[in-house]
């Protein structure tokens, strides 16, 4: 059943993708936001209320309407899978951005580029030199796709085969928007923000990403350059300053060859040096702030978009299989 949700998801994600500014994701902003407000007092065991209040009453809720559908139906519990994950899971919730700078830069338009990036990421792109541009990308890319598809996906499979349903992939894409959106609160729009309830919400999804995370950067190495991603895992992954970002960023740099990595130039937001910042790695010399390979080109786009459905397509196949034997045993 969990391989037929999430393939079924994925094709009509496909066909009919939710908007950019979808109605779900303005009422979740909203929810979370009223959570902040009404359960953060600024203390520190208050940042454990608003984040159970924010993620563990939604996740409980999912939990209890797909244990009643089920029970009523087998099937009805299946549409639930579904439209679960029609709303967490897919490529098309972030690639719009990512498919209109491609656009851009095969119509060579880079001011286009810069003015897309900017909004995606709320960068400042004047001063970034081209490579750069396009490494930032990359790798906002690459982080994208690992949290919309790979990451909701092992939290589904795993917590699904236990009969919860879909409630691993609401637990997921909640806790990865409560971090970021406490933390664009506090950047972005100058609000202020109870630090405990950020620093919370960091450390638990870093927790809860811990293993999909590690299995994505698997997934990049066995359908790129095996040696080279796996080399790349062990040797750059501490240029970044988050554990679980660097391992999947240095494993896909070295599955397709590419430079990522490396300090920001003048010019880039506290956006950049919150997330990519290099970290203290007295044993990378060799790796001189970013990782080795090509400088990113536009064509490499091309090759990180085939890694991504690769690997797709790779773990799809070893959920079938499973699910298969599970059957037939």
């Amino acid at each position: 059943m969990g391989f037929l949700a999430v393939f079924v998801a994925l094709v009509l994600e496909q066909i009919k993708p939710l908007p950019r500014e979808s109605s779900l994701h303005e009422a979740l902003r909203a929810y979370v936001a009223w959570c902040g407000r009404n359960f953060d007092a600024g203390r520190p065991h208050h940042a454990w209320v608003a984040w159970c209040a924010a993620v563990g009453v939604p996740a409980l809720a999912v939990v209890g309407i797909y244990q009643l559908l089920h029970w009523h139906n087998a099937l009805l519990g299946l549409a639930f899978d579904i439209l679960v994950l029609y709303a967490t899971l897919g490529f098309r919730q972030f690639s719009h951005y990512f498919t209109d700078i491609r656009d851009a830069l095969e119509r060579g338009d880079e001011n286009e580029v810069r003015r897309l990036l900017a909004e995606w990421r709320h960068l400042d792109t004047s001063e970034l030199p081209r490579t750069e541009v396009l490494r930032h990308v990359i790798e906002h890319a690459l982080l994208a796709a690992h949290r919309h598809v790979f990451g909701v996906f092992f939290w589904f499979v795993a917590l699904s085969a236990l009969g919860l349903g879909p409630v691993g992939a609401v637990l997921y894409r909640l806790a990865e928007f409560c971090s970021r959106y406490w933390g664009f609160r506090q950047r972005a729009l100058d609000a202020p923000v109870n630090e405990a309830l950020l620093g919370l919400s960091r450390r638990l999804f870093a927790l809860i990403d811990h293993v999909p995370a590690r299995l994505t950067a698997f997934g990049f190495a066995v359908v790129g350059d095996f040696e080279e991603a796996v080399a790349g895992w062990r040797r750059d992954a501490t240029l970044w300053q988050h554990p679980n970002e660097g391992i999947i960023l240095a494993a896909a740099a070295g599955a397709v060859g590419v430079q990522l990595g490396g300090a920001a130039p003048p010019g880039v937001t506290p956006d950049r040096r919150k997330t990519f910042t290099s970290g203290a790695a007295p044993d990378l010399a060799a790796a001189e702030g970013s990782t080795p390979g090509a400088a990113a080109q536009s064509g490499h786009l091309a090759s990180v978009v085939g890694l991504v459905w690769r690997s797709v397509v790779l773990w799809l196949v070893l959920v079938a299989l499973l699910t298969a034997a599970n059957v037939l045993g």
